[in-house]
């Protein structure tokens, strides 16, 4: 079973960046297909990016341009590079793999986007 640990949230001014970071634990990193997730309030968690085993990415539209997903499998960690944040990038945001597994989701990260 993997585990995931998120960090490097926090509050930014709109047009800010920030990157976050997801470290694994538990299992074979590198097999799984990664997605990062976020949660506004009041709404359902969905999908931002994906990365898959083999480095082929996909953004979800609203956040094409603006975030990078990459992924460093010696270091078991996936990232999210956001840049250019708007104020309905506010959610918390979690990894797991692709499709992801009920029992892996960790505690998130916050990300607050407000002047």
């Amino acid at each position: 079973q993997v585990q995931f640990v998120e960090s490097g949230g926090g509050l930014v001014q709109p047009g800010g960046s920030l990157r976050l970071s997801c470290a694994a634990s538990g299992s074979i990193f590198s097999i799984y297909d990664m997605g990062w997730y976020r949660q506004a309030p009041g709404k359902q968690r969905a999908m931002v990016a994906r990365i898959s085993r083999l480095g082929y990415i996909y953004y979800v539209d609203s956040v094409k341009g603006r975030f990078t997903i990459s992924r460093d499998n010696a270091k078991t960690t996936v990232y999210l590079q956001m840049n250019s944040l708007k104020p309905e990038d506010t959610a918390v945001y979690y990894c797991n793999t692709d499709p992801y597994r009920d029992n892996n989701w960790g505690q998130g990260t916050q990300v607050t986007v407000s002047s």
